[in-house]
């Protein structure tokens, strides 16, 4: 548990130290996310916060982990995903639309890279027959897959308010790191305990107001770290019911997502097309500032995360 505070720390440190350094390059080139009607902001504000994640989590578990299946999929998974969205984080600085198929595409190439280290969701234990089912090769890979790019793009989703991806990220971390504890999964509990620090990090800056954003590079590399962490740790040796624990823990940008499909498809709009119908959206039309509106929501990450725990517990 020390060896796991100190690399949180370490992670931590290299956010908030580099944070500035980033900020001040994105505002010199203009690298910055401009207002819209769709946006909450008003001003332009810097795009290169999932950089300074990436390099914190990706270099620290390297560091304390060393070369492993797990951490080489982190750096080399993350580095993909980071590419991909300073990208579309450079087409957004110039106005423009970055096209959704090559993203796609990119998503679902690194949502296979977990397979080739051997991270899949591989089996479940019936906790009334106490018997082990292991799931078909081809099932495990598919499960594994629809999981990882789901959660790349949820989390990507909720990056709509000041402090609400990257704070629900540190919940759900914190959450699955209690999981890797009473799991005795020390690898997993190191690589939540780091995204912890450099969440915390960077909230220093992303709190509203903020003062650089996460972008899409930041947001989809952390949903891709949360769900590697889900598959190495809370999905193995799960039970039927504990198979719930990883859902709950990412539980609000698994249901804000679902919920704003649902409505995207009665509404006859595309599935992809950005738009004002997210919960933190919802929040600030009944009424509720951005402070507010993110404050209510990590509370319901909270809720989910403590329910997620219980159930955990109670499969003890």
């Amino acid at each position: 548990m020390m060896i796991a505070i100190a690399a949180a720390f370490v992670s931590f440190i290299i956010v908030f130290a580099g944070v500035p350094v980033l900020r001040r390059i994105a505002l010199r080139i203009g690298f910055v996310d401009r207002p819209s009607p769709r946006k909450i902001h008003r001003k332009p504000v810097p795009l290169m916060g999932g950089a300074a994640i990436y390099a914190a989590v990706a270099v620290t578990f390297i560091l304390y982990q060393g070369i492993t299946g797990l951490s080489l999929t982190v750096a080399v998974g993350g580095l993909a995903l980071v590419a991909i969205g300073l990208t579309d984080d450079a087409f957004k600085a110039k106005g423009r639309d970055f096209p959704v198929w090559p993203r796609v595409v990119g998503y679902l190439a690194v949502s296979m890279l977990p397979l080739s280290f051997g991270i899949r969701i591989m089996a479940v234990t019936d906790p009334v027959s106490g018997k082990f089912y292991l799931f078909p090769e081809w099932l495990s890979a598919v499960a594994t897959i629809v999981w990882v790019f789901a959660l790349i793009n949820m989390v990507n989703f909720i990056d709509g308010a000041d402090g609400l991806a990257s704070g629900v990220s540190m919940i759900s971390s914190a959450t699955l790191l209690v999981a890797a504890i009473i799991k005795k999964q020390p690898d997993t509990a190191l690589l939540a305990a780091i995204i912890i620090g450099a969440c915390i990090g960077f909230l220093a800056y992303n709190f509203h107001p903020a003062r650089i954003f996460l972008g899409d590079a930041g947001a989809t590399f952390l949903g891709f770290v949360l769900a590697v962490v889900a598959v190495e740790g809370a999905f193995k040796s799960a039970t039927l019911l504990s198979m719930a624990v990883p859902i709950l823990a990412l539980g609000l940008p698994i249901f804000d997502t679902i919920i704003v499909m649902l409505r995207r498809l009665l509404l006859g709009k595309p599935l992809h097309r950005a738009d004002n119908m997210h919960f933190h959206h919802v929040l600030m039309r009944w009424g509720l500032n951005q402070v507010q509106a993110v404050s209510f929501l990590y509370l319901i990450a909270a809720l989910f995360a403590l329910l997620s725990i219980v159930l955990l517990l109670v499969q003890k």
